[in-house]
Parts: C-alpha cells; structure tokens; sequence
C-alpha cells in the first residue's frame, strides 16, 4: 500500500505489517470457524441507504449526547485488552487520541497501563468495563472507578468463560501483565495448554453471575451501569427490569460464541424490545461511516469501534488512535450529508432499506 490509509481498513493492513503475527492473530482473530467474525461485517453490506435529496446540508451537526455527556459524535472507542501489546503507549495513547477528538473512551479492566494512568493522561469522559468478575475484584474495580473519574460502568456479560480462539492456542498466546489486577490476583498466570490467557479468565471470571447479582452490583455504585453482549429482545427486557441504564448490542467482536448473529442484524429486535426506556448502542464490524449511519437509522444511539483504534494505534500510536477516528467521523458527515441529514437525529429508520425488506419487495 503506497502513501497514506484513506480508510480504516487500510490501517488494517498497516497493523498487519508492524505487528508480531501472535498479536495480529491476537487482535483480529474471532471464535473458531469465524463465521460471525466476518458476518459481522457483510451484514452492514446488505442494508442499503435511501437518501434524500434537496435538503439543506450546509451545516451538519453530528453532535450527540450518551447518558448525560455531549460528545462530537456518536462514537465510541469501545473497550479492548492490551494496547501495549499494540504500542508501547498502550491504553494512555489510545486515551489521548479519543480525547482529542472529544469522544467517549471505554477502558477494560483487562488494561495493560492502570485505570490510575489512564484517568491522569488527560481529560476526558471514560466508561469503566469489567467482566462478570468474582465479587472482591469487581467491588475494588467500582471503588477505583469511581475515585478517578469514570462516569459509568460497562458490564460485559456474554463471558462466564472464555470464547476459543484456536489462533492463540496455535501460538501460545501469553496474555501481558494486567496491571489493574496487580495484589488481587497472580498478575503471571501459567498454563501448560498452550495460551495462558484462558487460565487467566479462569482465575478472575465468576460463572454463576446472573441477573439478581446486577442488583448487588448497582448496590456499590452511584454510576450507571451499561450492559454489554445483549443479542436478544428477551434479555433486552430482562436488562430494563434489572434496572440498567443503557444496552450494547454485541457478540463481542465474534470472540465468543461463533454463529450468534451479527450485530446489526439483531440491533432491531433490541430497539423494538426497550421502547425507548434507555439508549441502545452498538458493537461489531463498524468500518465506515456509512456503518455508523446505518446503526443510528435502525435506533442506535451510538457505536462502539474496537479493532480500527487498535490498528491505528498499531500503526501510528495517538496519532493513528486519532485518524481512524476522524476518518469514521469524516465519513459519516459525508454520509449525512449526501443523504438529506443535518443532524443525527434527522437519521430514522426511512433512511435505510434491509435485505429483509428487499426480500419481501420480491414476494
């Protein structure tokens, strides 16, 4: 590839180059056959767009608001393990890179630099993820959280165990020191079967957390809790009965169960499900703008981007972490302009025409 990326995926194959094969495999790689890994992304291929025409775009205002806080878009840097297996900067980098374009950052427990380093590397408004952790390492994640700054929790429940990506076992993937875990548990977990990072999940994660544990957990905190891996309008309404503040609509970028459906296939199912009660968001194979356009049109208040941040800061570092950013946020005011849209919420569910609807069209 000559020159500069002009798209996201283009980052993709700068990341390729510069990064060890054991962490390429480690950040691109889905479940076993990968079947939702790619469905992920040729399921945005088969909505299309109806745009409007004759409208005033001269100003585009791509402007919105998640749970109280105004942001530049409605973007998220969704949150992801390791950045310093990626760069040296690690999560610090990706940090000021969100911040310098004014959106939401999502930090994961599973971090490589400190919650501590994160929150003092510059100002922004960052979300907290964690697992469905044992009781005494949650508890110490939602203290911690609160002390520096975070403005909610994402709580990431479609892991009781961890998904089979047969690329780590393959290569032995070592899972870096996860500093936020340093005097809770061994930060230097061993295993004899290949990848060490299931031994790891296994130390940490709690099996038995379900639904009447979101209460405990709303008990030890005042900040809202959004819940991440919701692929169903049945666990959606369960979500809104256990009081949660906002639903993410994710398969874990394919990490887990392969062959659950691609987000954006199930995105309405959800939005229908909730009624509006909270704001929807979603997760997975969002690579351009014209993704994120067709997220909002179906009733997603945002979008969360994990593997383009991590190629650009693969890349470039922060300022790879920003191009890849700006490039989706480019592409997407260019998306709304050229469909009839000034702000995003002009953006309705009219603006787009699903392979379902095409289907139907034919009968």
């Amino acid at each position: 590839m000559a020159g500069e990326p002009v798209n996201v995926n283009e980052f993709e194959e700068l990341a390729r180059k510069v990064l060890p094969k054991i962490y390429y495999d480690f950040f691109s790689g889905g479940a076993e056959d990968q079947y939702t890994l790619k469905e992920n992304i040729e399921a945005f291929r088969r909505i299309t767009i109806r745009p409007r025409i004759l409208v005033d775009v001269s100003k585009i205002d791509m402007s919105t608001i998640i749970l109280g806080h105004r942001t530049s878009a409605p973007i998220i840097v969704a949150p992801t393990s390791s950045h310093q297996l990626a760069h040296p900067e690690g999560e610090v980098a990706t940090a000021r890179g969100a911040a310098a374009c004014n959106v939401i950052m999502g930090v994961a427990f599973t971090s490589t630099c400190t919650m501590e380093e994160i929150a003092s590397s510059c100002k922004a408004v960052r979300f907290i993820q964690t697992f469905a952790f044992k009781r005494e390492i949650t508890a110490n994640m939602v203290q911690r959280a609160e002390r520096n700054g975070f403005r909610a929790i994402i709580l990431t429940v479609d892991t009781p165990r961890l998904g089979r990506k047969e690329a780590d076992i393959k290569n032995k993937m070592i899972a870096p020191p996860f500093k936020n875990f340093e005097g809770l548990i061994s930060t230097e977990v061993v295993s004899d079967k290949g990848s060490n990072v299931e031994a790891y999940a296994a130390e940490t994660l709690d099996p038995s957390f379900c639904w009447k544990d979101i209460a405990w957990l709303k008990s030890i905190t005042k900040l809202p809790i959004l819940i991440k891996g919701v692929l169903t309008g049945e666990d959606a309404t369960k979500a809104i009965e256990a009081g949660v503040a906002g639903i993410i609509v994710s398969n874990h970028g394919a990490r887990q169960l392969d062959y659950t459906p691609a987000t954006i296939s199930v995105l309405e199912e959800v939005v229908h499900a909730i009624q509006g009660k909270v704001p929807v968001l979603l997760d997975g194979g969002i690579r351009r703008g014209t993704d994120i356009f067709k997220a909002l049109a179906i009733g997603a208040k945002a979008v969360l981007i994990g593997r383009p941040v991590i190629y650009g800061l693969a890349a470039k570092g922060e300022t790879g972490v920003k191009q890849v950013i700006e490039m989706l946020k480019n592409e997407l005011e260019q998306t709304m302009a050229l469909a009839g849209c000034c702000t995003v919420d002009d953006i309705t569910r009219s603006h787009i025409f699903t392979e379902t609807e095409r289907f139907l069209c034919r009968m």
